[in-house]
């Protein structure tokens, strides 16, 4: 504890910084998977297409791939920018074949019902396909969540600063406190934002948890 205690605002900038490392590469993730996963269930010929690619793209090891972004987009090795675009494109690879899954998983009547109704394609997008398909993706999300956070520790090998920093330091010193600090520090930090996603689940889906257990839907 004498190393936290004397350390405290060092660790909690580190934490701050991974947090703005791996939020916006979250959202980011979630906004394309959507969108990818929406034209994969549409058009299941594309849709081979892009979860395939999506599947290549996962495969690559992600520090080659902190090296290609910023020759292939002119940024900084060293920027907070090319960890996002890394951790974007790995979440978005993890997350595109539930986002196709999660829109297959709506009932197709629930579908037809609402287009009896006059709903057009936008309106059967975002009030039925969206909102039903929030479950399976949600779980979609909770994983590339926990998976970011965890990869942005590996900014931390070329310079990019996080609670990687934390890792990195305490090993070439053998600090096992500060090792220790950064370890916790990102279990915490995904655990925290897992959680966070659960309440924000009970909130957009309400229905589910006025559904009885074992109840019909």
């Amino acid at each position: 504890m004498s190393w936290l205690d004397a350390n405290r605002d060092y660790v909690l900038d580190m934490l701050l910084q991974h947090v703005r490392l791996s939020v916006p590469a979250i959202v980011i993730s979630v906004l394309v998977a959507v969108v990818l996963g929406r034209v994969a269930w549409r058009w299941p010929r594309a849709g081979t297409v892009v979860l395939g690619s999506a599947s290549l793209l996962y495969s690559v090891p992600a520090l080659p791939l902190l090296i290609v972004i910023p020759v292939l987009l002119g940024i900084p090795l060293r920027s907070g920018l090319t960890l996002v675009v890394a951790l974007a494109v790995y979440g978005t690879a993890l997350l595109a074949g539930t986002a196709a899954d999660a829109f297959g998983s709506v009932d197709a009547r629930v579908r037809e019902a609402a287009e009896a109704m006059g709903y057009s394609r936008a309106g059967l997008l975002w009030k039925v396909d969206l909102p039903l398909a929030v479950p399976v993706l949600l779980s979609g999300i909770r994983v590339v969540t926990v998976s970011t956070v965890s990869l942005v520790t590996i900014g931390a090998l070329v310079g990019i600063p996080s609670l990687g920093n934390l890792l990195t330091d305490g090993f070439q010193r053998d600090i096992r406190a500060e090792i220790v600090t950064g370890v916790l520090g990102t279990m915490l930090l995904a655990v925290t934002l897992d959680a966070l996603l659960v309440a924000l689940g009970r909130v957009v889906t309400p229905w589910r948890a006025a559904t009885p257990a074992g109840g019909a839907s």
